[in-house]
């Protein structure tokens, strides 16, 4: 595994220190008025979840590590457990519905993700960035309302509440960034 300085760290960066595979949350570099350079960084360990704050200085070696990533297809959801099969093999992974956090309720049967991999150990799971969803709920269209910047909140069929233009109505498509969980655009 290549060895990269602390200063090098990036978020999404996996990395092994103490043991453990941590993926690097946020990075801050930071330069006091005494003493050198270096990056605070909040990781957060793939296995249990916990979260750890370190300093790296640039003279600190650490191991990166490369996660195989496959496309998997999300096939149910049992006992708190996501189980996804790959299309090629059929070989199917489960994987504890906690690891996609807030994001869980825009998983969709059927839908295509990226689950990473280290040593055929399934860690991670990534939603694509973009899902369409449906309102079932929002206020009605006014005419004549085109105030920039106005928003009105909506609830989708997943039961995630967003905020749309109000050019939107109730019934309507429309395409969620999963990253911000935020409207983008109509489908």
């Amino acid at each position: 595994m290549p060895k990269i300085n602390g200063n090098e760290i990036r978020p999404g960066n996996v990395l092994e220190h103490d043991g453990h595979l941590w993926a690097a949350v946020k990075v801050d570099h930071v330069k006091p008025g005494k003493g050198g350079a270096f990056a605070q960084v909040e990781l957060k360990n793939l296995r249990n979840g916990s979260k750890l704050n370190e300093r790296f200085r640039s003279a600190d070696k650490v191991e990166r590590v490369r996660l195989e990533q496959k496309d998997m297809q999300f096939l149910y959801e049992a006992d708190g457990r996501l189980t996804f099969m790959d299309a090629e093999t059929y070989e199917q992974v489960e994987l504890d519905a906690d690891i996609l956090g807030e994001r869980r309720p825009f998983l969709q049967d059927g839908m295509t993700i990226v689950v990473e991999f280290h040593e055929a150990e399934a860690l991670n799971a990534t939603l694509p960035q973009k899902v369409i969803c449906e309102i079932v709920e929002t206020e009605p269209v006014v005419k004549g309302q085109t105030a920039a910047n106005s928003f009105k909140p909506a609830v989708l069929d997943n039961g995630v509440r967003v905020t749309v233009p109000p050019f939107i109505a109730q019934g309507e498509k429309i395409v969620v960034n999963t990253e911000t969980m935020e409207y983008s655009e109509r489908a």
